[in-house]
């Protein structure tokens, strides 16, 4: 199966850097300091316009967890028709209740609407916070979800290689399984090997300066020392030596 590397981007300079890099997909956010939200319409239009990326949009109205009010639902079902008209080739989402289940209601509301524009349906990493990822995951494939982004239930990839083999082993040839948080270079190729996995999704994240990040009396910093002046960016090189490792 085809090998492939998805990169995690907060904005449309993300994306060049991506593309430059080497890479044919990205999942595109904003404030991926909060974990990825919504992306802005005119990132994904420069996008579209200035690469051949496949481009999936994330859809998450704020930070914190994935149980929803029906506010909230309403925007994110407003924001998914809006970018997918606009030429996202998927949406990244993921809705749970409060018992840390799938809300079959807001996922099958919102797979509905992404097929009615030919998208890719993609839950993202609220899946590692379900309380029985079998479960879980056999909802999303009756659904009709197409990819899961997962890190196997652990803080990093590397750490959750056993449920992420197994899912694999289990599931893969039902849906679409997508590594991601840590990877790396350095731990791709071995990942995919130990997992059968052939998708993984990266930050590739690197660090940019902004002296007006703090004033003599007030501070905008949300990374500690030593980035405190810094934002964080997909780092090009980073990117094509993930590409090259795999």
């Amino acid at each position: 199966m085809e090998k492939i590397v998805e990169i995690c981007c907060g904005g449309y300079e993300d994306a060049l850097a991506a593309y430059r890099g080497g890479a044919k997909r990205i999942e595109l956010n904003s404030a991926l300091y909060l974990g990825g939200l919504t992306p802005s319409l005119a990132a994904l239009i420069l996008t579209k316009r200035n690469t051949d990326l496949k481009v999936i949009a994330m859809v998450r109205p704020r930070g914190a967890g994935f149980c929803y009010s029906d506010a909230d639902f309403e925007v994110m079902e407003a924001d998914a028709e809006l970018l997918l008209k606009n030429g996202a080739d998927g949406i990244a989402f993921g809705c749970l209740n409060e018992r840390g289940e799938i809300e079959k209601n807001q996922v099958r509301r919102m797979t509905s609407l992404i097929k009615r524009y030919q998208g890719e349906a993609v839950f993202h990493r609220a899946f590692d916070c379900v309380q029985e990822p079998f479960q879980a995951i056999e909802i999303l494939i009756k659904i009709g979800i197409d990819r899961i982004l997962t890190s196997g239930g652990k803080e990093k990839a590397t750490e959750g290689v056993e449920l992420l083999e197994k899912l694999q082993k289990t599931y893969g040839e039902r849906i679409e399984l997508l590594a991601g948080s840590s990877i790396n270079a350095g731990n791709a190729k071995e990942l995919m090997e130990q997992t059968g996995i052939c998708q993984v999704h990266s930050s590739c994240r690197g660090w940019r300066s902004d002296p007006t990040t703090e004033g003599p009396q007030v501070s905008y910093a949300y990374a500690g020392e030593p980035h405190r002046r810094d934002y964080e960016v997909v780092d090009e090189e980073l990117v094509k030596r993930l590409v090259d490792a795999i």
